[in-house]
């Protein structure tokens, strides 16, 4: 629902816009100009999407073999000690630990279609020793925020839009937007836990997240003693290898477990190449309206209105042309996607606002979605402080992309 208001918005304000332009400026060709970028961007639309079906139908059937090894098994049994203490309300051997720690795993390795049945199985499973019905449980709350800081090892489908708009090194913001996830994660988590009192200083969540943080706290560290060239050079080298590495270990595991490589590759490749299809119509559908919201000027105003203010605090205004990405995402997953290629096609795949836009892209999840999804499907209409949680955690990935976009592409 939220994406219909916002693609009709985008429509009325580009129109309204237009028409003061050709009420005040006297700017006659402001209607031609937006009839050319709907149909431009229709174009453009149908080109993305046709060229992300060869790479969305390799990588499902890497993650379908990947899956049938037992890698999100794994990674679920790693952080099952973690889990156990930041949902207290839970019972102990309660089901949900295995659905949450499954979907988080598999969230982090980016099988969204693996990720969301098994979410909603994990939040109708806490609703099951859930009190009130209506209201959402400290768990549920906890997982929901955890969902929407969107922590991702893999940012695949961002990666895949990089090298369809001609991105020499599509891998590149790989590390910044693992910096920049484990940050909005993080800050998410403290969130919660400080209304929820979980004690963060337990030996075993001090060692899990101390352990990880020192790890990214040790890269930033590394990477701002690079120069700018050494930064791109090594973290594309870091990111590819980490990639070829993780492709392996699927195919490897999966043929310890005697499965079927070749079949398994086959099956998730044909998911991948049913995605790519289906999903023209949408990214059709919002790169129009955000077309035609641009070519208005509507999307010049807000950007110069930003960078006004920031210019006046004598910083950097070049981040500003990224925010509508930054903006959206909260709201819409689909209509942040087309701001990422929007701002990729206008200044270029590796200009620095291509890039950061990306960053942004991948920095958090969809948190108004996700909050309709997961509590929508057990009926819950109190949702407590988990809106101001996940948005804690949005603002704060928001933020850290921005830092490390200058760190790396500044």
């Amino acid at each position: 629902m939220a994406l219909n208001y916002i693609w009709i918005a985008f429509f009325l304000i580009g129109f309204l816009v237009a028409l003061g332009q050709l009420i005040f400026a006297g700017n006659t060709q402001i209607f031609n100009e937006l009839v050319n970028a709907a149909f431009s961007n229709a174009r453009t639309g149908f080109e993305i999407s046709l060229g992300l079906t060869g790479a969305l139908t390799l990588w499902m059937g890497l993650m379908k073999v990947g899956e049938r090894g037992g890698v999100v098994s794994i990674l679920a049994k790693l952080t099952a000690p973690l889990f156990r203490r930041l949902f207290p309300g839970l019972p102990s051997g309660h089901p949900a630990y295995g659905s949450i720690m499954l979907n988080i795993a598999a969230n982090m390795l980016g099988l969204d279609n693996a990720a969301t049945p098994v979410g909603l199985k994990a939040m109708s499973e806490m609703q099951e020793v859930n009190p009130k019905k209506d209201t959402a449980s400290d768990a549920q709350i906890m997982f929901l925020v955890l969902n929407t800081s969107g922590l991702t090892i893999i940012p695949v489908s961002i990666m895949v839009y990089r090298f369809q708009l001609g991105a020499a090194n599509p891998s590149d913001i790989f590390i910044p937007i693992l910096i920049s996830t484990f940050i909005s994660t993080i800050a998410g988590l403290i969130a919660v836990a400080v209304v929820q009192k979980i004690n963060l200083f337990d030996r075993v969540v001090l060692a899990y997240l101390g352990g990880i943080t020192a790890i990214i706290a040790g890269i930033i560290i590394y990477f701002s003693t690079l120069s700018k060239d050494q930064i791109t050079e090594v973290s594309t080298l870091a990111a590819n290898f980490t990639l070829v590495l993780i492709i392996i270990s699927f195919i490897v595991l999966a043929m310890l477990k005697r499965v079927n490589v070749y079949e398994a590759f086959i099956e998730g490749a044909k998911e991948g190449f049913s995605i790519a299809v289906k999903i023209i119509p949408f990214l059709v559908a919002i790169l129009v309206a955000i077309g035609i919201f641009r070519a208005s000027g509507a999307m010049d105003f807000i950007i110069s209105g930003f960078a006004a203010f920031f210019g006046w605090l004598g910083v950097d205004t070049e981040f500003t042309k990224a925010l509508p990405v930054a903006f959206m995402k909260p709201l819409s997953g689909s209509g942040a996607r087309g701001l990422m290629v929007d701002a990729m096609t206008t200044y270029g795949a590796d200009s620095f606002v291509g890039r950061l836009a990306c960053t942004m892209q991948g920095a958090t999840d969809t948190t108004f979605y996700i909050l309709a999804v997961y509590f929508g499907s057990v009926g819950i209409k109190n949702t407590r402080h988990a809106v101001g949680c996940s948005l804690i955690a949005d603002f704060s990935g928001i933020v850290a992309a921005i830092f490390v976009a200058y760190l790396f592409f500044g």
